[in-house]
C-alpha cells in the first residue's frame, strides 16, 4: 500500500513561506538584540509588529498548502490504520444494518436471492475501485 501511493511533490510556495518564516525569526532576534542594546522601544516595536505580521501571513500560507496537498502515509501509519480497522468481517457482521447497506451500496454489491435453491448470489463490480496493479512479492 505504501508503494502504491503517489510520490510527494512539495509545492515551491511552501519553500518560499518557510524561507520567509526563517528570515522573520532572524529579524526578530536582531530586534531583540537592538532593544537589549538600548534602541528606541517605540521604533523597534513597530519593526517587530511588521515582522510578526509577515511571519503570521507565511504561517497561514503554509497551513493552507499543507491542507490542500495530499501526503503519503508512512508504513507505520498504514500498519496502524489496518490494525485499528481490525477484522473487517466481524465489524461488518456487527454493524448497524443501515451502515452495512451503505458500505455494500458503495462497493456496488448486488445480492440476488434464489428461492428455489434458497441461495444468494452476490455480485460486485470492482471496476470503479480498481487502482494501480502491483506485485506484492515481485515478478513471478
Amino acid at each position: 500500500m505504501a508503494d502504491a501511493q503517489p510520490l510527494n511533490h512539495p509545492p515551491t510556495t511552501g519553500t518560499t513561506a518557510q524561507t520567509i518564516i526563517a528570515e522573520c525569526d532572524v529579524k526578530l532576534e536582531r530586534y531583540r538584540a537592538a532593544l537589549d542594546a538600548g534602541a528606541d522601544p517605540a521604533v523597534v516595536t513597530a519593526w517587530i509588529a511588521q515582522t510578526q505580521a509577515e511571519r503570521t501571513h507565511a504561517e497561514a500560507e503554509l497551513r493552507a498548502i499543507a491542507g490542500a496537498t495530499p501526503r503519503r502515509m508512512t508504513r507505520a501509519e498504514i500498519t496502524a490504520l489496518v490494525t485499528a480497522l481490525g477484522d473487517i468481517t466481524t465489524v461488518l457482521r456487527d454493524a448497524d444494518p443501515a451502515d452495512k447497506a451503505e458500505v455494500y451500496r458503495q462497493l456496488g454489491l448486488r445480492l440476488n436471492y434464489q428461492p428455489d435453491t434458497q441461495t444468494v448470489r452476490a455480485e460486485v463490480d470492482l471496476s470503479a475501485h480498481r487502482g494501480v496493479m502491483v506485485c506484492v512479492r515481485g515478478g513471478t
